[in-house]
């Protein structure tokens, strides 16, 4: 292969080196799984990034010059440090770089990798790979994405500068081998793509049904009516005081215990309508009691976000078990004699909900909504047979939202178990 000669450790002192600011790797050099016409291609070499790789970052750019839409004028995809839509933050005028790896240099994201097909445009946050001999391309930027986070700084920002990624050592196959491989991912990439989009064209018409079920501002009446209630009248308003049994919130402060049997869930744990249980934290017993009692927490009763940048998010209780809350969540619990729980859940979601959220944060430094204005906020509500009508509807397109998240979860590991196959394992070396 037309790349550096390989390194190879040869002695005890030389297997303790430290790299810069990082050990190197004890780098395995065959795949577990391999393409027939490579199986005795013999063993992968081993690559400092800087010896194949022109390193570089991107540029300041004014948000405001970026367009959200392309256009003749502004063709080009902008990329910034953001991991929502692949990092895509809009489209600009002109262009940086051509079929390269970008990184996210600094902030929350800080190592995630990416290969970017065509012109396109970095902010400043994005470090640059460029290669122009086919060594820039989907393969080296998934591999890469497998190692970068063990090299990210989390003293203060987390970062991963330019002169960290240079020095990174990878196992890389010849150029043929690598299109191979690349061919199979980006296989499943399409595949992961065409699901995502399924789901973002299920979650907008959930959005505009919406619209259509729920009255528009100023309005009592919604645009769109089920048969049977179409001379039912006006809907009502009330404060959420007036139809809820109960609404309170979290423990203020953080758990004494890291570890234990009970869950404990924060804001981080409510998105999307639904409860992500992923990345939930455990406590003790004793300290879940105590936390309980004053927020003891029902099935069915709705959780609110109200502080962070998650702040506005719901989601229906379909727990089983008990678990604590921080207060970074409220719990509204419906009157069942007036509201529909599911129905207020899916009214909490609406425009007309959501604007007074947004009214309530807006111009805070730190954004945050009290229980007290939670308590004022209303909506506007029918009968209770037409909101089980509504809440029926809206549940039925969840529950396609729900099944297509999981089909989209289950082939992005379906794709991490296949890399882990497809990559050599690494093994750190102990110094």
């Amino acid at each position: 292969m037309n790349i550096p000669t390989q390194r190879y450790l040869n002695n005890e002192s030389e297997k303790g080196i430290n790299h810069k600011t990082n050990e190197i790797d004890k780098l395995c050099k065959v795949p577990k799984l391999r393409f027939p016409e490579f199986r005795d291609a013999g063993e992968w070499e081993e690559i400092e990034i800087r010896e194949v790789f022109n390193v570089t970052r991107g540029e300041v750019l004014a948000m405001p010059k970026v367009k959200e839409d392309q256009t003749s004028e502004f063709p080009y995809p902008v990329y910034s440090s953001q991991t929502k839509n692949n990092g895509l933050a809009g489209y600009y005028s002109d262009f940086l770089y051509e079929n390269a790896i970008t990184w996210t240099t600094d902030g929350a994201n800080a190592g995630d990798v990416n290969f970017r097909r065509g012109k396109f445009y970095c902010t400043n946050v994005c470090g640059v790979l460029l290669n122009t001999d086919g060594w820039a391309n989907p393969f080296v930027a998934a591999l890469l994405n497998t190692v970068t986070r063990k090299y990210v700084s989390y003293v203060g920002n987390p970062k991963l500068m330019n002169g960290v990624m240079s020095e990174i050592i990878i196992p890389i196959p010849s150029l043929p081998e690598q299109q191979k491989i690349a061919d199979c991912l980006s296989t499943l990439d399409e595949l992961i793509a065409a699901h995502n989009q399924k789901l973002a064209a299920l979650k907008l018409h959930k959005k505009g049904l919406m619209q259509q079920l729920f009255p528009a501002e100023g309005e009592t009446v919604p645009r769109l009516r089920f048969p049977e209630f179409r001379d039912a009248g006006e809907w009502e308003e009330k404060q959420l005081i007036q139809i809820s049994s109960r609404i309170m919130d979290g423990t203020h402060f953080s758990p004494k215990t890291k570890y234990g049997s009970s869950m404990y869930l924060t804001s981080k744990n409510v998105r999307d309508g639904f409860i992500d249980l992923s990345n939930v934290g455990f406590i003790s017993e004793d300290e879940h009691r105590e936390i309980y009692s004053k927020c003891p927490v029902r099935k069915n009763d709705i959780l609110l976000t109200k502080d962070g940048a998650n702040t506005g998010n719901c989601a229906i209780n379909t727990i089983e078990n008990e678990f604590s809350l921080l207060s970074s969540v409220a719990v509204i619990r419906g009157n069942p004699i007036i509201v529909n729980s599911i129905f207020l859940y899916h009214s909490i979601q609406s425009d007309y909900f959501q604007r007074q959220i947004f009214e309530a944060i807006s111009g805070q430094a730190i954004t945050r909504i009290t229980l007290e204005k939670i308590n004022a906020f209303s909506i506007i509500f029918p009968s209770l047979p037409e909101q089980q009508r509504i809440a029926d509807c809206l549940s039925s397109l969840d529950e396609l939202i729900a099944a297509q998240s999981q089909k989209i979860e289950a082939l992005k590991t379906h794709k991490r178990g296949l890399m882990q196959q497809l990559f050599p394992a690494t093994e750190e070396v102990q110094g």
